[in-house]
């Protein structure tokens, strides 16, 4: 059987672990409240009506892809598109390519930045590992002149921040709606996880300090997790609602 994703990719191992995709989820909540096309999502009314929900539907369909073979995972991009194009039919309007780059881009990148966070540094040749995976969800959505290095992927990421991402009145109400759904302490939480993994320019934008306090606590819940011990940290810090959906983002 032929996956989409190599079995020895390290995009696997990367997505096969709810750590990892949590912390995507954080990059990713951050990228999408401060985009410029943000509109896009407000408006079919899903996101901020039911803001986790929405996020972490665009984490599993990445993670279903990853582990998909490939005709299914083709099928669920072409369904990805489809659904893409039901909206724009609605709104009359196309979203602009740029906008899908960027949330391409933040899969690659938090996907990397995540996995160093939790695991370990990786190699040049497991970025670009990172990189062509994502090239190829992006060509067969019709996304033209992809960075094909990874050294291009970064000059062309940080063009994105730059040109893409504001601070607007979609933004503080994306974040109120993120404090109603988490309460005060889980969204304590993402905010010092967002610390942890954003990029200075993303960072700056939610004027979000430099250090997080959750730095010092990465070695505790490493040990947590090595003696098996780290799902009572995620029973005590997760939402009781999307437990089960993160217990199966685990693939042993």
């Amino acid at each position: 059987m032929k996956y989409f994703v190599d079995k020895h990719s390290i995009v696997r191992e990367i997505w096969g672990k709810s750590d990892t995709i949590l912390l995507v989820f954080a990059g990713a909540s951050a990228e999408f409240a401060l985009n410029k096309a943000v509109d896009w999502l407000y408006f079919t009314g899903m996101l901020p009506k039911d803001p986790l929900g929405r996020l972490f539907s665009t984490v599993n369909y990445a993670r279903a892809i990853v582990f998909s073979e490939e005709k299914s995972a083709l099928k669920a991009i072409d369904n990805i598109n489809a659904i893409h194009g039901s909206v724009e039919k609605s709104r009359g309007q196309k979203i602009p390519e740029w906008a899908y780059k960027d949330v391409l881009f933040m899969l690659i990148d938090y996907s990397i930045r995540s996995y160093e966070i939790l695991e370990r540094t990786l190699t040049q040749s497991e970025k670009q590992d990172v990189l062509n995976v994502f090239n190829k969800v992006g060509t067969r959505m019709g996304l033209n002149n992809l960075p094909l290095t990874y050294s291009d992927f970064e000059i062309v990421r940080e063009a994105h921040l730059n040109q893409n991402l504001k601070y607007g009145a979609y933004s503080k109400n994306l974040y109120q709606q993120y404090r109603k759904h988490l309460g005060i302490f889980r969204y304590r939480l993402l905010l010092e996880s967002q610390i942890l993994l954003l990029p200075n320019t993303v960072r700056q934008m939610l004027n979000l300090r430099k250090i997080s306090l959750l730095t010092p606590m990465i070695s505790v819940y490493k040990l947590f997790r090595s003696i098996k011990l780290d799902w009572m940290v995620k029973e005590l810090l997760l939402p009781p609602e999307y437990k089960q959906d993160i217990k199966r983002m685990n693939v042993t």
